[in-house]
């Protein structure tokens, strides 16, 4: 068969097209502005001048390229021993705990009984309480130089979320930091701080909004252990950068990649080279209570947009998180999700896929700048600590919740499931109800960066 030469098309040839096929509207029509104020065109081309990126995670895609880390939740040791090594053995990498266990080192013992630290890491996932939990895994682990801990303290996020706290957020912040000095040298594995930004996400934040919010909380957290006399290399290299993705799996591919451009300036404003490491949680305000099966899909597509941007490790949620803790069911459906994407579908098998696609080069580059200059103005404010006291973060997010619920409320964004394609009778989920704790307070306060839950306004007084 003789080669054929296709002609390439170009970007005036797409616009006769477009305008043939929108009839009285105008390509310009087709743009469209996000939260952040940044333009999505309908069209990306070379000659729109795109600097091309290239973002990978610094793992082997040779084999398993991102960590499927899986949560287990349960106040009682057994309990959480048995999903512990459910987890592990139905192919989790690493587990996040919360809950009682994480009281002692006694109950949380037992709830690691016949787990080897050194080949499965283990996370905490306990609020401002984070210290007190990681003296305990600390003692489980028993001076193990290659236990792989993650003690993933977040006092910042906690204190967001909730707008109270039992000391001022700086005590926080230096017991965080002391006790990440304490065991630095025992356990030169273990990660000590988790700079999370999914408190701004929750509470329905834009993306700018979430990278910027965990880029000041790094520089506290390593601002606080620098005072605890840890380098800022060691501080930095014990950090972990936590962000949440959802259904929208092109952004959420692109902020995970903007979240690795933004280390890059932040360890060079420090004098150190290292690569990030990015945990990508499911999103929360995205899930369903009144039907929670679609969630299925929606969780589907935020492990592609983790696995895909390049997050070191994913953790997405049960499909029935929305409706309480989960069962074994859901929690298998977690974990075979990402197993499936992983194993089946391969996408670990490149570096960066995303590079050199024009519109998610250009999407990351304007996500990273949108989020570096609110970065920079937090830190022009104060830091993230006197912003959240002081009442400045809050209303900006509050407006980016507005937008999106906005968007919701008039039809110009869908949840299928919620508002589109609803289930008039929709199938029962297994999920045990989860028990509200109350916040500590009695010392520090602020106006709370509450989480939201979109479907609940639409599912006829759900809970949120």
């Amino acid at each position: 068969m003789p080669n054929v030469a296709f002609p390439t098309p170009t970007p005036a040839d797409w616009r006769l097209l477009a305008e043939k096929a929108l009839k009285d509207r105008s390509p310009e029509s087709l743009v469209h502005l996000d939260a952040d104020g940044l333009a999505v065109r309908p069209l990306y081309a070379a000659a729109t001048g795109v600097t091309p990126l290239f973002a990978p995670r610094p793992s082997d895609a040779d084999g398993r390229a991102w960590e499927l880390r899986a949560q287990v939740e349960s106040d009682d040791p057994v309990e959480a021993n048995r999903q512990v090594l459910a987890e592990l053995e139905g192919g989790a990498a690493s587990v996040l705990l919360s809950g009682a266990v994480l009281a002692d080192s006694e109950p949380l013992g037992r709830a690691l009984d016949g787990v080897a630290l050194e080949l499965a890491a283990v996370g905490l996932d306990a609020g401002l309480r984070g210290p007190d939990a990681a003296n305990a895994l600390a003692v489980v682990a028993k001076g193990a130089p290659r236990a792989r801990l993650m003690f993933h303290m977040d006092p910042v996020s906690a204190f967001a979320a909730t707008g109270e706290a039992p000391r001022t957020l700086e005590e926080h912040l230096t017991l965080a930091a002391n006790t990440a000095a304490r065991h630095a040298d025992a356990y030169p594995e273990a990660s000590f701080f988790l700079a999370s930004g999914r408190a701004a996400h929750e509470a329905g934040g834009s993306i700018a909004q979430e990278l910027a919010f965990a880029a000041a909380n790094a520089v506290a957290l390593v601002e606080a252990a620098r005072g605890a006399g840890m380098s800022p290399e060691a501080a930095l290299h014990g950090t972990v950068l936590g962000v949440a993705v959802d259904q929208e799996y092109f952004d959420g591919v692109a902020k995970v990649r903007a979240l690795r451009l933004m280390w890059r300036s932040i360890c060079v404003g420090y004098g150190v080279e290292l690569d990030a490491s990015i945990e990508a949680r499911s999103s929360r305000r995205m899930l369903s209570a009144r039907d929670p099966w679609p969630n299925l899909l929606r969780l589907t597509a935020a492990g592609f947009a983790g696995a895909v941007g390049g997050a070191d490790a994913v953790v997405l949620d049960a499909f029935t998180q929305a409706c309480g803790v989960p069962d074994d069911f859901g929690r298998r459906q977690a974990r075979n999700t990402q197993l499936v994407l992983m194993e089946e579908a391969n996408l670990g098998r490149a570096d960066d896929p995303a590079a050199g696609s024009w519109y998610l080069d250009q999407r990351t580059r304007e996500l990273a700048e949108a989020a570096w200059a609110e970065f920079l103005w937090i830190q022009s404010e104060g830091g993230v600590v006197e912003c959240l006291r002081g009442h400045l973060i809050q209303p900006r997010v509050a407006r980016a919740r507005q937008t999106l619920e906005a968007a919701l409320a008039n039809g110009g964004a869908h949840l299928v499931g919620v508002t589109k394609f609803v289930d008039p009778h929709p199938r029962p989920a297994a999920a045990t109800p989860k028990p509200v704790a109350a916040p500590d307070g009695g010392g520090d306060a602020c106006v709370p960066m509450t989480p939201i839950r979109l479907p609940a306004s639409l599912e006829g007084g759900g809970a949120r």
